[in-house]
């Protein structure tokens, strides 16, 4: 049986084997939710030091560092109770990791209820690929660790000869997370990292609920049908007009594939870009809890038929910068 080679002889002759079964199944369970939390965490590490900072977490150490000690945590914790170490260095942390996560998403859905928050800013575990009202985080975290670190207490081994190696494999891990998310924002992973990705439907990308949810053909209908490419840009970044020079370059001559730019901005924002640059492409406000779980870095594009994405980018489409090279403007550095 797979658990008894992970714990050796000396641990099978120990508490009932069918206990031993239940407490490791519980430990490896709450391992995966450990490492899958992570995983969704490290992909994207702007966002989650954006998350650290709207949680009010950045005490003593900047963001980035203890979005590191929680990765690294989160990461060294899961390996370790897959590997069936537990023992109290590893069950205590995980036990103050589960009440404080829970916490976390307790006191976002007490908030949200009265609103003191955006509800929109409440991802939970999972970092901003799952969409989740703030109830939704805190009963669905709840439910996937409570069970798995309750059960993981049962039946503990005792000493084992493997201890070393098990120990180096999650301080491995705790190390690869943090070198891991460390690189992520240079690799292409925006696919894997956001809820745009080829083959998704544009009417899909929603938020909110009830009355108040939006989506992304809601708010630009023109989407829904023909082919188009879109850029999701910030328009209060001070490289924006630096983007509109090849995407007016694109559009001016009225392509075949129009352009169109996805921004969060007010009507006093738009007005003042059209006065300043005179685009030739179209602009859509559309709101940030929207955008944000399409990117991790700005500009992002992609290309769009009947409703469903065909194509993406990080940066400018080809086609516009090779519009913008042809016309003699500078493409925008990605």
């Amino acid at each position: 049986m797979t658990v008894l080679s992970l714990a050796g002889p000396a641990e099978a002759a120990g508490p009932g084997r069918a206990l031993a079964v239940v407490g490791w199944l519980g430990g490896a369970l709450l391992g995966v939710v450990l490492l899958v939390a992570t995983w969704a965490k490290a992909i994207d590490p702007v966002a989650f030091e954006q998350q650290i900072r709207t949680e009010g977490l950045e005490i003593l150490l900047p963001a980035r560092a203890i979005a590191w000690f929680a990765l690294a945590l989160e990461a060294g914790l899961g390996v370790a109770l897959i590997a069936n170490l537990r023992n109290r260095w590893v069950l205590v942390p995980a036990t103050l990791l589960v009440l404080f996560f829970t916490f976390l998403t307790a006191r976002t859905w007490w908030r949200a209820e009265r609103g003191l928050v955006d509800p929109a800013a409440a991802c939970g575990c999972f970092g901003n690929l799952v969409e989740r009202t703030p109830k939704e985080a805190f009963l669905q975290d709840l439910l996937l660790l409570g069970p798995g670190l309750a059960l993981a207490w049962v039946a503990r081994p005792g000493a084992r000869r493997r201890l070393p190696l098990r120990a180096g494999l999650a301080g491995a891990a705790a190390a690869g997370a943090v070198v891991f998310s460390s690189l992520a924002p240079g690799l292409p992973l925006d696919d894997l990292a956001t809820r745009l990705k080829p083959g998704t439907e544009l009417a899909a990308l929603c938020a909110g609920r009830d009355a108040e949810r939006l989506c992304l053909t809601d708010l630009v209908p023109q989407l829904a049908a023909g082919r188009h490419l879109v850029v999701v840009a910030d328009i209060r970044d001070a490289g924006f007009d630096a983007l509109a020079a090849p995407m007016s370059a694109y559009a001016l001559p009225r392509p075949e594939t129009p352009l169109l730019v996805l921004a969060d901005m007010t009507d006093e924002e738009q007005r003042a870009l059209f006065w300043r640059l005179a685009p030739a492409f179209d602009f859509h406000e559309t709101p940030a809890a929207l955008l944000r779980p399409l990117h991790r870095r700005l500009p992002r594009s992609f290309l769009v038929e009947e409703g469903r994405v065909l194509a993406t980018w990080s940066g400018l489409p080809p086609a516009v910068e090779a519009a913008a090279r042809t016309a003699g403007a500078a493409p925008a550095s990605r």
